[in-house]
C-alpha cells in the first residue's frame, strides 16, 4: 500500500475530481471553522465563502451547505462553557444558534441573487424509507427552484438514540440523498494522514483514496479542535457512505478565505474517489432490493419506460403484493416477463386505486395533490 502524498491507496493512477466540474455540490463546514470561541461567528469567512458558493451557482451547479455551529452560536450568546453539554443544554443552546446561523447564510448569499431555504434532519429522516422520500423530493424541489439548502442536524428535538451526532456523516447521507457527485468536507485538517500529524511527524498525507480498506480504516485519529464532534473516524464513516453512493468526497483545511477557489487552484486535500457515478450506484443499489410486491404494466407503459420516462398511473394494468410507500416493487410486462424493479410512490391500496387514472386525477381519487408518477425514471431501474 503506498503511503505517500500523491499516491492512491492501491497504486493505481487516479484522477481526482475538479471541484469546478462537480453537476452537483455539497459542501460541510465544520464548527470551528465558522465560529471563533471568543468573536462569535467569523463573518468575514462566510463572505469570502458565499463568493465561492455564487461562483459554483453561475456554473450552473446545484449546491446544498451541510453546517455545524447552531450549537457552537448558541453556547455564546447563553454564555455556556465550551465543553461536553448535558443534551437539555446542547438543544437550548441550538435553538438559540439555530436562528442566527439561519440567518447569517441569509445575509451573506442574498447579495449575490441566492435564495436559501433552511432544512433541519435528524437520523430518523433517512432510517425510514418514507421520510428519505420526502427529505429527497423536497431537495430536489428547493435545487429546482434553484435555492442553496443550508442543512443541519435538528438538535433541538433530537435524542441521543435518533442522531447522526456528527455533521461529517450527516453530510455524506444528505450527498447520497440528493445524488451529489462531490462533497467537500471544509475542516481544521488539510486531509487525511497515515497517523494524526500533530503528534507523528512522520505521518504522510494521502492525495488520493480509492479503496477503504481495514488498513486505512486503523489510521484513522479523533477531534483534536475541541469544538466539533467529527473527528478523522467519523470522516472515514462518511467517505464509506459518499462512495458507496458515487460520490467523491475532500477532505481539506477551510481556514482560508475562499476555500474551494483554493481547492480548484491545488490546495492540500485528500480525494476519496469512487468506482461508480451516484446515479449507477443508486440503479445497483435498487436492483439489489428484493421487490415487496409488483406492478403490471400495459403496453404503452412499456414502450414509455424504454423510452426514458417514468411511469405514471395510467400505465398500470393490476397491482400484485401488499407494499408501503417508497418500497421496491417489480415492474412486469404484459406478458408476466420482469422487466426491472422501482421504488413506488404510492402505497399498494394507493396503487390500487389510481391505476389506470390519469395523474391528473389523483386528487379526486385519493383526496389529496399526490405525485404526478407512481415510480420516478431516477427510481427505477429497467
Amino acid at each position: 500500500m503506498a503511503t505517500v502524498t500523491g499516491a492512491s491507496v492501491t497504486g493505481a493512477i487516479v484522477t481526482a475530481p475538479d471541484v469546478r466540474a462537480a453537476k452537483r455540490l455539497v459542501i460541510k463546514i465544520g464548527s470551528a471553522l465558522l465560529v471563533d470561541r471568543v468573536h462569535g461567528l467569523r463573518h468575514d469567512w462566510l463572505r469570502a465563502l458565499a463568493l465561492d458558493v455564487a461562483e459554483a451557482k453561475a456554473r450552473g451547479t446545484d449546491v446544498v451547505i451541510v453546517s455545524s455551529g447552531s450549537i457552537a452560536l448558541g453556547r455564546t450568546v447563553l454564555g455556556l462553557p465550551f465543553a461536553e453539554l448535558p443534551l437539555e443544554q446542547s438543544q437550548a443552546a441550538a435553538a438559540v444558534g439555530q436562528i442566527r446561523l439561519a440567518r447569517a447564510y441569509e445575509e451573506v448569499l442574498a447579495p449575490h441573487g441566492i435564495t436559501t431555504g433552511q432544512v433541519l434532519v435528524t437520523l430518523e429522516d433517512t432510517d425510514d424509507r418514507r421520510r428519505y422520500l420526502n427529505s429527497r423530493a423536497t431537495m430536489e424541489t428547493l435545487l429546482g427552484f434553484g435555492v442553496v439548502p443550508i442543512v443541519n442536524e435538528n438538535d433541538t428535538v433530537a435524542t441521543d438514540e435518533i442522531r447522526f451526532g456528527d455533521n461529517d456523516r450527516l453530510a455524506a447521507q444528505i450527498a447520497v440523498t440528493v445524488g451529489a457527485d462531490q462533497l467537500i468536507l471544509l475542516s481544521d485538517v488539510d486531509g487525511f494522514y497515515s497517523a494524526n500529524p500533530k503528534e507523528d511527524a512522520m505521518a504522510q498525507r494521502f492525495d488520493v483514496v480509492d479503496v477503504i480498506t481495514p488498513a486505512i480504516e486503523a489510521m484513522a485519529g479523533d477531534p483534536v479542535s475541541g469544538m466539533s464532534k467529527g473527528g478523522m473516524k467519523t470522516k472515514v464513516l462518511a467517505a464509506k457512505t459518499a462512495m458507496a453512493g458515487g460520490c467523491a468526497m475532500a477532505i481539506m483545511e477551510g481556514s482560508a478565505m475562499r476555500p474551494l477557489q483554493a481547492l480548484a487552484n491545488g490546495a492540500a486535500r485528500t480525494w476519496f474517489v469512487p468506482a461508480a457515478d451516484p446515479q449507477q450506484a443508486r440503479k445497483r443499489w435498487i436492483n439489489a432490493m428484493k421487490p415487496r410486491g409488483e406492478v403490471r404494466l400495459d403496453a404503452g407503459a412499456v414502450a414509455a419506460l424504454r423510452a426514458g420516462k417514468s411511469l405514471l398511473p395510467a400505465g398500470v394494468a393490476a397491482v400484485i403484493g401488499s407494499f408501503g410507500r417508497g418500497d421496491p416493487v417489480a415492474i412486469v410486462g404484459p406478458e408476466g416477463d420482469v422487466l426491472g424493479k422501482g421504488l413506488v410512490r404510492y402505497t399498494a391500496v394507493e396503487t390500487r386505486a389510481i391505476a389506470g387514472h390519469r395523474s391528473g386525477e389523483i386528487e379526486a381519487i385519493l383526496g389529496y395533490v399526490g405525485r404526478a408518477a407512481l415510480i420516478h425514471r431516477d427510481d427505477m431501474v429497467v
